[in-house]
């Protein structure tokens, strides 16, 4: 992933950060919370320990993606390729069910059946491993307990819905990077229980408000008139929560990520067979003997009058009675969108990665502004833990911050290798090697000054990394039982060029994300 660099440009710091907005209680914002905290309190290096830490988080519970909702969101756009949408709005009571104190819900793309991708070794926080007994792959709801648990020691510093409205720098335009480096923040937010509004200044945000809120629905020619003549027909998967909808109908799943793959396994159980499946690369046979589907060409055009397709290798389905988009979502953050003030480039702009940012997660510009949580195909917990340890120390001038010159030209690199709407998205081991390059980040000066150690990745990480969307396909074939990898039949051996191999595998079957 690169090394970090002290060389060139002029260096941000020393920082003045006392208080801390965080946007979301989700992975990535508890995450944070920890690391700050423990910062605070075991710094000697910092003049100005944080003293201040607010969590804002628009649920009424922690957990962010994981926190489930029996109802979907009732907004949908079809097609949607703008991320400078509204946000949906949330779900109220129903009539009758209104006691005048429920709160609003957000719905999650969280679907009821839904078992982790990763094994829960691999997944877990650093220091604190799931419950004993549950599955290697655990269900949603362990890992909803297992965050709030996480959450008990940071809960008293939420602010449980509430909903951040704007966030802009106080910061005058012509600024130098050591005067930008004490620059504040302005956080609106508004009590959605109660209506009022709050406007506070903090010296740092973190946002980890996630990137599951706004669906990506492409604008296939014809999609727009194929909604409006079959209401319903057409969805995305954030919506999706069972396949009862779907049993006895003839049903095209539209993408063959992690998510489509597992829905389409679902959904292939009741609807009227063959479930189709319309893919842009094609699924590795291992997986497909796993989910029986037929695997189709990508669509080229929706057929109003035939409720059907042309596909690009010309070939017609018709009398569909769903289509279901799993195309993934847009960066989104409608509490920055205002924040003309921001120097550099638009942060958002396609809604397909986030720009002027340093290692995925610094802004260049405006070092106090983190946004955790972006890499996909990660294991996420351990990845947020990482970033935190490195913003945290940053702030705390425990650790230190390439020049400017050096973070621009990093990202200029990485944009010119990637594929825009894969900027964020890491090769298969990427990240654990990112993992350890931001514990070496965290770490390099001695003595540590103290905080929180981050995740360290070894051998045998790398190794279940390797191998665990070979172990999921075994895990549902053995009836979702199975408690560690090795009551699948996996046993860490360490020897050279396994971890290449298995690696290679990986790189075909990977289902992170």
């Amino acid at each position: 992933m690169g090394s970090v660099g002290n060389t060139g440009g002029d260096v941000p710091g020393p920082f003045n950060v006392k208080s801390v907005a965080i946007i979301g209680a989700g992975p990535s914002g508890l995450a944070a919370a920890k690391y700050l905290r423990a910062q605070s309190r075991a710094s000697a290096a910092s003049p100005a320990p944080f003293t201040r830490i607010t969590i804002f988080e628009q649920q009424a519970q922690v957990g962010g993606v994981w926190y489930y909702s029996a109802r979907p969101t009732e907004t949908q756009h079809i097609p949607q390729t703008s991320p400078f949408c509204p946000p949906d709005p949330p779900l109220r009571p129903r009539e009758g069910e209104d006691d005048g104190s429920k709160p609003p819900i957000f719905p999650s793309p969280m679907y009821q059946d839904l078992h982790t991708n990763i094994p829960h070794t691999l997944m877990q926080y650093s220091d604190m491993p799931f419950p004993e007994g549950k599955p290697i792959f655990p269900e949603r709801e362990t890992v909803q307990r297992y965050l709030e648990d996480y959450a008990t020691d940071v809960r008293h510093l939420i602010r449980f819905s509430t909903s951040v409205v704007d966030v802009r720098p106080e910061a005058e335009e012509g600024e130098s990077d050591r005067q930008v480096s004490s620059e504040r923040w302005t956080v609106a937010s508004r009590n959605l229980l109660t209506g009022a509004s709050t406007t506070e200044t903090y010296d740092a945000v973190v946002v980890a408000s996630g990137h599951y809120s706004v669906p990506y629905v492409p604008d296939v020619p014809g999609v727009r008139e194929f909604d409006a003549a079959h209401p319903g027909a057409v969805a995305h998967s954030k919506r999706y929560r069972t396949p009862d909808a779907y049993a006895g109908k003839k049903v095209l799943v539209v993408g063959n990520s992690a998510s489509g793959l597992d829905i389409a396994s679902q959904i292939g159980r009741v609807c009227a067979g063959p479930l189709l499946v319309s893919v842009r690369t094609p699924t590795p046979d291992r997986v497909r003997d796993h989910i029986p589907f037929e695997e189709v060409a990508e669509i080229e055009r929706f057929l109003v009058a035939e409720r059907g397709v042309r596909l690009r290798d010309g070939r017609e389905i018709v009398g569909l009675d769903a289509v279901l988009f799993c195309t993934g979502y847009l960066f989104t953050y409608p509490f920055l969108d205002a924040a003309a003030a921001l120097r550099g480039p638009p942060l958002v702009t396609d809604g397909r990665r986030v720009r002027g940012l340093y290692k995925h997660f610094v802004h260049i510009r405006h070092p106090t502004l983190a946004f955790p949580g972006l890499p996909i195909k990660v294991i996420p917990f351990p990845v947020a833990e990482a970033q935190a340890a490195v913003f945290a120390r940053v702030w705390a001038n425990a650790a230190a911050l390439p020049g400017r010159a050096d973070m621009e030209a990093w990202e200029r690199g990485e944009a010119e290798r990637r594929p825009a709407g894969r900027f964020h998205v890491f090769p298969a081991q990427g990240d654990g090697e990112y993992i350890n390059e931001l514990h070496a980040w965290a770490t390099a000066r001695a003595p540590r000054d103290g905080g929180k150690e981050p995740p360290w990745w070894d051998a045998e990480m790398f190794w279940a990394r390797a191998l665990y969307a070979e172990a999921k396909i075994k895990f549902e074939q053995t009836g979702k039982k199975a408690k560690s990898l090795a009551e699948l039949g996996f046993r860490y051996e360490s020897e050279p060029g396994k971890g290449e191999e298995t690696g290679a595998i990986q790189e075909k079957l990977d289902m992170a994300g």
